[in-house]
Formats: structure tokens, sequence, C-alpha cells
């Protein structure tokens, strides 16, 4: 049996984390076995790499070299912990996956995001979600709320309008594997709408008797 791969993509602070506990809720619900995990940082390897490309207080890093690095914990990722779920017939959702590199160091720092992907898909061996789910917010919204911040987070507002821009663009293309929803409707509207678009994946979930923790 083969698993099914979700993943959630978005600007910062759009309620990502929030949607994938909604998620991993009902899967527990329904008794399917799953995977939840996230990027950067899911790994032993991601971890050392996370704290690089986000800590404040890392030097000046070149936006050819974040996202390399970026790409290297991807393949680690998928290698370590994503592809043996899938193939142990688990559902597997990340908070955050190729997307993310291609909207922020492909679209946000100005490098193509075109050799962005190639070199991110060559890391991932071509492993693509059966759904991405794509929380919308303007960033002015989002990200420009925030009190603390990490190293990309502190980023300039048009850098997070860019990476925004190449999220829809991304999804605008591909219909068939993503779904746009606003991330300011009410989080049980959204967590509804993913799963009914989950049945055409053959996953069948009714929303939690419990509310997920925050």
């Amino acid at each position: 049996m083969t698993g099914v791969f979700i993943v959630l993509e978005g600007g910062d602070s759009v309620g990502k984390s929030t949607q994938l506990r909604w998620l991993t809720a009902s899967l527990q619900q329904a008794g399917i076995a799953y995977l939840s995990t996230f990027e950067p940082g899911a790994t032993w390897l991601g971890g050392h790499l996370r704290q690089l490309v986000l800590d404040t207080n890392s030097g000046d890093i070149c936006p050819r070299a974040e996202a390399l690095l970026y790409i290297a914990d991807k393949a680690q990722h998928v290698t370590e912990l994503i592809l043996p779920a899938l193939a142990a017939g688990k559902v597997v959702i990340s908070d955050r996956y190729v997307d993310s590199t291609i909207a922020y160091q492909g679209g946000g720092r100005e490098l193509s995001p075109e050799e962005v992907e190639q070199v991110a898909r060559w890391a991932t061996g071509n492993l693509r979600p059966d759904l991405t789910v794509l929380l919308d917010a303007d960033p002015a919204e989002a990200v420009a709320t925030l009190t603390s911040k990490d190293r990309l987070e502190s980023a300039s507002i048009e850098l997070h309008r860019r990476a925004r821009e190449t999220f829809l663009s991304i999804a605008a293309a591909d219909p068939a594997h993503y779904l746009v929803l606003a991330a300011h409707a009410p989080q049980e509207i959204i967590a509804a709408a993913v799963r009914k678009r989950l049945v055409t994946l053959g996953l069948y979930l009714s929303a939690p008797t419990t509310m997920p923790e925050q």
C-alpha cells in the first residue's frame, strides 16, 4: 500500500501548524496511521541546518547558499522520514516542502524560481505531494504582525510579498494538486475544506470531536 503525501504551504504566520493539528486530530480519530512532520529541521541534519538559516545570530548567507541549505534539509527529510512513511502506507503531512524554497529563495530572494525548483526536485527525487494546501494571506496582515521573528521572518516585507506571488503562481499552474484557501477564515472552516478535498484522495475524515491543542 502506498501512502498519501499532503503538504501545508504559505507565508509565515498563516496558520499552517494549526491546520496540521486539525488534520492529525481527524486522522487519529479515524484510526489512520500518519506522520506529522515539518521543514526545515525534522531530521538530525535538518536541525543543524535550521539553526543556520533561521537564527538571527547567523552571519551573512548569500541567496544561493541559503537555497542550497534549505534544499539539503529537504533531501535528508525525504530520505530519512517521508519515503519510509509513505512506503509503510501512512498519510504524511508536512508543514512546508519544496514550494517554500521556490517561493522564498526563488521568488523572495530574486533567484530564478525555475532553477531553484530544478535543484530541489533533483534533491527530493521528484517526490511530489498528492495535495498541497496553500493558506494565503497578505504578509502585512501576517508576518508583519509577529513580535518575535527569526532570520527569514525578519526579511523585508517586499521579499514576503514576492514569495506570496510565487506561491500563488505555483498553485495556479496545477489546480488539480492544490487547494488555495484564505488564511483569515475561521480555523474550523479551513479544516472542513481540507477534509472535503481529501475525499478525492480516498480519505474520508470527520471533524475531530475535541479541539486540537494549540
